[in-house]
């Protein structure tokens, strides 16, 4: 049987674009677990306070924060959005911020409502695809002022924040 050249280079291209693909989605899926790792952290780490409960509400899908946290005593609810990567910025987009406040809005049982964005940057700083350098770890919390229109946020390495 003759294999024609142009059956070959139809081969290859599929094969390289299965493989970008397979690529893609593994990139898609460290993304991911990196943000359910974060959020995870801030749910346990406001659960091993007293009076406090924090819960991961979802998906990237379902139009919800990240994490909602609630303390009954001291009748105060946040809306958590969270941000992790190895990049030197990080952003949160105006409508996930629009989406946290309409939620500490909604629960105006609460005396104190707050959206908070955190951030984390990991201890590896992506310099080129696939590539790393070691570095700190840095954490930033920014309370978002309410009084503020909802804009895209950005937070740099060194925690100053632009919205």
């Amino acid at each position: 049987m003759m294999v024609l050249s142009s059956q070959i280079i139809l081969e290859k291209k599929l094969a390289m674009k299965f493989s970008e693909k397979s690529k893609n989605q593994k990139i898609a899926k460290t993304r991911r677990q990196r943000g359910y790792n974060w959020e995870n952290t801030l749910v346990k780490r406001f659960n091993s306070l007293e009076n406090w409960k924090a819960f991961r509400l979802g998906s990237p899908s379902v139009a919800l924060p990240d994490v909602l946290v609630v303390n009954n005593i001291v009748s105060t609810i946040f809306t958590i959005e969270a941000k992790s990567g190895t990049g030197t910025t990080l952003q949160v987009p105006l409508d996930q911020i629009e989406r946290c406040l309409l939620w500490t809005h909604n629960f105006q049982v609460y005396k104190k409502r707050e959206v908070i964005l955190a951030f984390k940057f990991l201890s590896k700083k992506r310099i080129g695809s696939g590539i790393y350098e070691n570095r700190k770890l840095h954490e930033f919390y920014k309370v978002w002022n309410k009084k503020k229109k909802p804009i895209d946020c950005v937070c740099t390495y060194d925690g100053k924040t632009y919205a």
